[in-house]
């Protein structure tokens, strides 16, 4: 390897990043820049305390880039829009992050004329082609640099080499790991790695602690969200994050994703969403009200391939630019207010208040009374909507005949 040469490092703080820290400047010589692209999973004393063990391990500068609106204008927004839920289950929760955390590191890399850029995945799982794929698209002349995941290291190998380096931190292994995001935290453990057990209580970062029923209101406005409990908020991060406070408590979105990886095997994630889910369940229940049939068929598909696409490191597929827009448009009278009941580890979807509710109709109430049409109009509506099955019925019947004869 070269010597005297900048390489930007993904630097999240943990043990992977830290040893990738050391073993490229002081035994390879560059000269590491770290930098951590928050998308709304970290406080600002966890980005402080990150940035001063960036620093104390040797990185010769830190940058901390929030790109937290950008994560929701150029994802969650469209995901809402979709109701992405991958395999009917998980709203990608962190794993949506990770090409905007790649963007944003590899854009800061040319801005500071970096040779390198280096990531600390290892070779089991997804993150590391969303890093890597990024990193080629926009910037093929930049050379990535992956030492835990060429080298194969073990935790134990990361730490006695930081230790015989003078640095020394408590790298205790969690039970649990968490990664924690605006739009979800996903949990893996034990349990995750075997089919045929659950996450217990205790491994939910969020405890329950609301017993009390209460109501919650949502407005939207062309699919965005416009207020909470009728509070307006032009920011729509912190009217995520305010959702997320309220439903917290009740320990709501638990479940656990099994699906399968870019690498071809088969993952499995517990997950807590608790905002994620009331949001898109809400979302969905007043496009229902709003929506056409075949423009909530259409959404469905083209939601599924969006998510899916995200998911697999696709973001930057240029169609990816084309379902955005028939998302977009298909949310113009997506409007109005929906009513949810918080329990204890359930919500539920009462009902909703909009002037575009298509069911406010001059045209009759279904299963009371029509006002649009005879009952002579329906039986012929019935006569013919009945042909093409008469005809394949009468073939039949005449061709059993035929043949008994």
């Amino acid at each position: 390897m070269e010597n005297n040469k900048k390489v930007v490092l993904a630097f999240s703080g943990g043990l992977d990043t830290s040893f990738a820290v050391k073993y490229l400047s002081e035994d390879c010589g560059y000269e590491v820049y770290t930098a951590i692209a928050n998308t709304g999973g970290f406080s600002p004393e966890e980005l402080k305390s990150i940035e001063e063990r960036a620093l104390a391990l040797g990185a010769k500068a830190h940058a901390t880039l929030d790109i937290t609106q950008e994560y929701y204008e150029k994802s969650i927004k469209y995901m809402i829009f979709g109701n992405v839920l991958r395999n009917g289950t998980y709203p990608i929760s962190v794993s949506s992050e990770r090409i905007f955390q790649a963007i944003a590191i590899i854009e800061y890399a040319k801005k500071i004329g970096a040779h390198y850029v280096a990531h600390g995945s290892t070779s089991a799982g997804n993150d590391q082609v969303r890093f890597d794929l990024t990193f080629q698209i926009l910037a093929p002349e930049i050379e990535i640099i992956t030492p835990t995941r060429d080298m194969n290291l073990t935790r134990e190998y990361e730490i006695e080499y930081l230790k015989k380096h003078g640095y020394v931190a408590d790298f205790k292994k969690l039970e649990y790991s968490i990664n924690k995001g605006l739009w979800g935290t996903s949990v893996g453990g034990k349990e995750t790695l075997h089919s045929n057990e659950t996450l217990p209580e205790e491994a939910y970062p969020t405890q329950m602690t609301a017993t009390a029923d209460s109501r919650l209101t949502i407005d939207f406005d062309k699919g965005e969200i416009a207020a909470v409990n009728g509070v307006p908020f032009a920011d729509k991060v912190k009217a995520i994050q305010h959702i997320e406070e309220i439903v917290a408590p009740y320990a709501l979105g638990r479940d656990m994703h099994i699906g399968d990886t870019i690498i071809g095997i088969k993952g499995r994630v517990g997950f807590e969403a608790g905002a994620p889910m009331v949001i898109l369940g809400a979302h969905k229940m007043l496009e229902k009200h709003t929506l056409t049939k075949w423009q909530q068929y259409w959404k469905d598909q083209l939601g599924t391939w969006y998510g899916m696409f995200l998911h697999e490191a696709q973001y930057l597929e240029p169609v990816m630019r084309d379902i955005e827009k028939f998302l977009e448009s298909s949310q113009r009278n997506v409007t109005g207010r929906v009513i949810i009941d918080l329990k204890p580890y359930r919500f539920i979807l009462v009902g909703v208040e909009s002037d575009f509710d298509l069911m406010k109709t001059s045209f009759g109430e279904y299963g009371e009374i029509s006002k649009g049409w005879t009952a002579d109009d329906v039986k012929g509506f019935t006569r013919i909507l009945g042909n093409q099955m008469k005809i394949y019925y009468s073939i039949q019947e005449r061709n059993n005949k035929t043949r008994e004869v």
